[in-house]
């Protein structure tokens, strides 16, 4: 390596460790800083671009000339550096990448911290080292108490049709873009007000990192360490995530390491090579997608997306990531063709480079970052996904229980008549419930505009009979182990589908008041009851009572915690017949109490239920020695509590 002077900004102990991949606060280095150099100030550039012939800066300060501000290159790491006097936040700039061809491209900063809001696609210079944080006992107590041990209900948000307003117009009556979305700020009072009205513990926001067009619904990212300017700066976001914590609001952000769009602008052949992706399209692309996919097993890739992991929980204290379409990652093959991709060293399909990448995230990740969740989706039942890092597995908290999802769907939404033929599709996910720690609910993705919302998907000539299978779904859902997860809108009956285009419908009816009124019992319920989370990952806490009844399209089942006195009995019907004197096992002569009855008037209902406490009888039924007799409504759900 030739010998140069290294700055004081970016050391050799820096570049070497970046080039190892564990400079876990490279983005301190990368990027644009505002800084200050022998008492001027100014802004501090650094980009890696290891094949290029030469980089600038270039922005309206230079009138974009690649010629203005070349950068110095510092050494082999393939990093070059610039410190430009009199800049200041809020300056647009790109990176002129100077391909060995000849040819220059300009090219947004990798490790910028804010962009232009779309169209426009340059970085803008910001500080998000300066907003002062009020939640320091929210983050206290995060580090000290074990998440994994409290009730978890998620509230799931794209922020960019939670609420819209009416676009601003310029002199020319043309919409300014980006006005129809409101500020991180106007949307943080009434988000908090509705989660805690509704009884979430936490909300997890669809990708809030840049990205260039809106129907990817954050999911195609170009600027992963810079929060979308379609709601506000950065700072105006932090203020977000720190408004939820003073609220008691956990804030979970969608992460997408597994693949990124082909925008020129973008990380795509970033230097004039695949910096950023695979050399080879069979790597380095998914055709099903036209989407890259990153290059693992390279140093500086991992460390610009483990760094990345680690900034969102640092500077905007995130309480968890969500890592989307670990398929992509995992799998060779995933929505390929023959021909379409390589085996590894030992012939299969298995990237074994994204393993090693996603066991060095979460140890990294819980080492720096206390009490903050991984989250896994993962859809093609990769083994040990959940647990202990020592024990073989990839170290995540928990996992979204997809099979749960489509099995139960597909189930609920058959005309009652034919439910029957297909049952074992309601039951079967008990036989693998405790081989993660799952999160099971209704997400984005079950209510698109295509698939219609879940009102919408329910059977029934009926509006009643439509929120009455609703209420069932509900029930079951929550009562169901794992912790839980729901998709905007869907707590209100929306009548349509998701459309990122339109706001959330907020005009209250009566159907929305009263699916409202059930799925805030049903949280209240959840949080208040141990049985239904203190032993979500264990095979102690959940009993099949009666799991048979395919004829009637009933089920029965026992929740638990460590005490006996806080057993629930969880009777489900999602038949359309009443049962007046239904007798049902229990397990002992004890008493019980109906802590919840779908069919309650105030949810919709006809009020088939049991107000007064039920004493077991020694009369023999399900197998158990004891049972007791109990009124079911027709696709209701019935919880009682031991007494």
């Amino acid at each position: 390596m030739e010998k140069q002077v290294i700055s004081p900004w970016i050391t050799e102990e820096t570049l070497r460790a970046f080039a190892a991949g564990i400079c876990y606060d490279i983005y301190d280095k990368l990027g644009a800083h505002p800084a200050e150099k022998n008492g001027v100030s100014g802004v501090q550039f650094a980009v890696w671009a290891p094949q290029a012939a030469g980089v600038s800066v270039v922005g309206v300060f230079n009138r974009w000339d690649p010629a203005g501000h070349p950068m110095r290159k510092l050494g082999d790491y393939g990093v070059y550096e610039l410190f430009i006097p009199g800049l200041k936040q809020g300056e647009l700039y790109k990176f002129a990448v100077k391909q060995e061809n000849g040819e220059t491209v300009l090219k947004a900063d990798p490790y910028g911290t804010c962009g232009e809001v779309r169209p426009g696609n340059a970085s803008v210079v910001w500080d998000v080292n300066g907003y002062a944080w009020g939640d320091a006992q929210w983050m206290k107590r995060r580090a000290e108490n074990d998440v994994r041990k409290e009730p978890v209900s998620i509230y799931e948000v794209y922020l960019g049709s939670w609420m819209r307003k009416e676009p601003e117009c310029d002199e020319s009556g043309k919409p300014v873009a980006g006005s129809e979305f409101r500020n991180y700020r106007e949307m943080a009072e009434g988000l908090a007000r509705h989660v805690k009205d509704m009884g979430y513990t936490h909300i997890e926001l669809l990708p809030v990192m840049e990205h260039p067009l809106d129907a990817s619904w954050g999911f195609q990212t170009t600027g992963y360490y810079a929060p979308t300017s379609r709601y506000g700066t950065p700072e105006d976001f932090q203020y977000f995530v720190d408004y939820m914590h003073r609220q008691g609001i956990g804030v979970i952000l969608d992460w997408v390491p597994s693949h990124f769009p082909k925008d020129q602008v973008g990380l795509a052949v970033f230097d004039g090579t695949c910096v950023y992706e695979h050399l080879d399209s069979r790597q380095g692309e998914n055709p099903s997608t036209g989407t890259l996919l990153f290059n693992y097993g390279r140093p500086q890739v991992s460390n610009f997306l483990i760094a990345n992991a680690l900034y969102w929980a640092d500077r905007f204290h995130a309480d968890g990531l969500r890592v989307c379409s670990m398929a992509f990652m995992l799998y060779l093959d995933y929505n390929k063709q023959p021909g379409q991709w390589i085996p590894n060293l030992y012939g299969g399909n298995e990237n074994l480079e994204a393993v090693e990448f996603l066991k060095h995230l979460a140890s990294i990740f819980h080492k720096k970052i206390k009490g903050a969740l991984l989250i896994a989706e993962e859809s093609e039942m990769w083994a040990q996904v959940t647990g202990d890092l020592k024990n073989g597995a990839l170290g995540f908290d928990y996992k979204w229980n997809l099979g749960w999802n489509s099995d139960f769907l597909e189930y609920i939404t058959l005309k009652p008549g034919l439910r029957s033929r297909r049952y074992g599709q309601m039951t079967y996910s008990m036989l693998y419930a405790y081989s993660e720690d799952f999160i099971v609910g209704f997400t984005h993705d079950d209510v698109t505009r295509e698939k219609g919302s879940l009102l919408g998907r329910m059977p029934g000539e009926t509006e009643d009979m439509r929120l009455a299978s609703l209420r069932a779904a509900y029930g079951y859902w929550m009562t169901h182990p794992g912790r839980k997860i729901l998709f905007m809108g869907q707590d209100m009956g929306q009548p349509e589908g998701w459309n990122e285009e339109e706001s959330l419908i907020w005009r209250e009816n009566d159907t929305g008041r009263k699916v409202r009124a059930y799925v805030r019992a049903l949280n209240r319920l959840y949080r208040s009851q141990p049985a239904l989370y203190e032993l979500d990952s264990h095979p102690d806490g959940f009993e099949w009572i009666d799991c048979l009844n395919s004829r009637e399209n009933m089920i029965a089942f026992l929740r638990k915690s460590s005490r006996v006195e806080e057993m629930l009995l969880v009777v489900c019907n999602f038949g359309p017949d009443i049962h007046e004197g239904y007798r049902l096992g229990v397990p002992d002569g004890g008493r019980w109490k109906e802590v919840l009855c779908s069919d309650d008037v105030s949810f919709g209902g006809a009020g088939t239920g049991n107000p007064q406490t039920i004493s077991s009888e020694k009369i023999e039924r399900d197998g158990r020695e004891y049972s007791v007799e109990i009124n079911v409504a027709p696709f209701g759900i019935h919880i009682f509590r031991r007494q």
